[in-house]
């Protein structure tokens, strides 16, 4: 009656209570022949014991069998606020908050706490209906939960503009929620439909369909799947035109599909790379780390070296080193350090004045920081002279002393190797 009503859910529950209370005094009073002692001690006798209050759903006011989670916090029984959304309503029944999204998660922990106590108190643990949880074999993902993402795809399919905005935005959510939703949802077909979306023309879509795949790519299977459907040049898309936090989550994307090695080929080859590079000069702070952690793993690939080093990654990841307080020294010196590996990167490296502040780093920085500083010199200075002697007067000898005796085994090698280069100048320096 309450979920078929109008107006406040609040004024319904007190008229039904009223009414309970009435049918309960009527009862009592058809029926006075029974004597008032003998039911009392019927009533104690049956009594059962008092629910407690978080264990009843806030609509049917029973002990909860499946309780779940709507996106104000609140818990209810499964089948009592299916019907209540069913019915069209868009607001929580206790709180009246407007719903996020629609989206039911099973609350396990008042499941189990329901359980402990229907066992300790000797009430029968209430059983679910078979159709509502039912599930298929090797999934955990109940079909109720099928049908929403089933309706959300037909939204996506075949809704107007609005409802492909909303059904993106809530398969977002559902995607981040958990393991089995990201299952659920790919299995149901989503990620060609999300692609699709890659290119609306509604910045929110957008968002929401590059994010949705971000967290579908979590599941190493969904990373197949996103790049079978032709994904990566439209996440490149994306990263080079869309907002800023489409952007964002567009290189965090790229970066989760890169795990796989021969993905690195692909969203290199698809010109990934100077999108990122601008959203790392150009990005937040939270933009600018997607965009180096992408670079980084990308740059993997030996391809990738020269295709950054061709886009001017080097100039901008000097300024972010030199740049102490911006927060992006790790990540810079990080890349720093693969490129320096390979021969165009080592030249680009050298013509920026790349000695005094890698000497300053291995003096004063962290461990793994001192580690890629010392790497990065040792390629800079092998094999050049001029580079060796600019070092020395820079007080690299001193540095790398120090660092030789307490830095982690790589940059003690490194920096040994170094000073043993400088000897051997030294030495030849001597002996003319």
């Amino acid at each position: 009656m309450v979920i078929a009503g109008v107006g406040d859910p609040g004024d319904w529950f007190e008229k039904l209570s009223s009414l309970f209370k009435k049918l309960k005094d009527y009862v009592q009073m058809e029926n006075p022949e029974i004597d008032s002692s003998e039911a009392e001690k019927g009533v104690i006798k049956h009594r059962s014991p008092v629910i407690p209050d978080d264990f009843r759903c806030p609509i049917s006011l029973e002990l909860m069998k499946d309780p779940v989670i709507v996106s104000t916090g609140q818990t209810y029984e499964r089948s009592c606020i299916q019907k209540w959304l069913d019915a069209g309503h868009k607001t929580c029944p206790k709180t009246q908050q407007t719903l996020l999204h629609t989206a039911l998660t099973p609350n396990y922990v008042l499941k189990s706490l329901i359980a402990l106590w229907c066992e300790s108190n000797g009430v029968e643990l209430p059983k679910q209906s078979g159709a509502s949880r039912s599930k298929k074999v090797g999934s955990s993902v109940s079909d109720c939960d099928r049908a929403a993402i089933t309706t959300l795809l037909d939204k996506l399919a075949n809704g107007s503009l609005e409802q492909q905005r909303s059904a993106a935005g809530e398969l977002r959510l559902l995607a981040k929620r958990n393991a089995d939703n990201r299952v659920c949802i790919a299995e149901a077909g989503a990620i060609p439909l999300l692609v699709e979306l890659l290119s609306s023309t509604d910045p929110r879509t957008q968002e929401h369909a590059v994010t949705a795949l971000l967290n579908l790519s979590i599941n190493d299977i969904n990373k197949g799947t996103i790049v079978n459907a032709g994904a990566i040049s439209d996440i490149v898309d994306v990263l080079k035109n869309g907002s800023m936090e489409a952007r964002e989550n567009a290189a965090a994307t790229l970066f989760s599909l890169s795990v796989v090695d021969e993905n690195k080929v692909a969203i290199g080859a698809a010109g990934a790379i100077p999108a990122l590079i601008k959203l790392l000069c150009d990005g937040t702070p939270r933009g600018k780390k997607d965009a180096a952690t992408a670079i980084f793993n990308l740059a993997i690939y030996q391809g990738n070296k020269a295709r950054a080093v061709k886009a001017g990654i080097v100039p901008p990841l000097m300024s972010l080193l030199k740049d102490a307080g911006g927060g992006m020294v790790d990540e810079a010196l990080a890349i720093l350090a693969i490129l320096a590996g390979h021969q165009e990167g080592k030249v680009a490296i050298g013509q920026v004045d790349p000695i005094p502040v890698l000497i300053e780093v291995i003096r004063t920085g962290s461990q793994r920081n001192r580690e890629n500083a010392v790497a990065i010199l040792w390629s800079l200075c092998t094999g050049d002279s001029q580079l060796l002697m600019l070092a020395k007067q820079f007080g690299a000898e001193e540095a790398l002393k120090e660092l030789s005796e307490s830095g982690t085994d790589r940059a003690k090698r490194k920096a040994g190797n170094i000073l043993e280069i400088l000897h051997r100048v030294d030495a030849l320096v001597n002996q003319s």
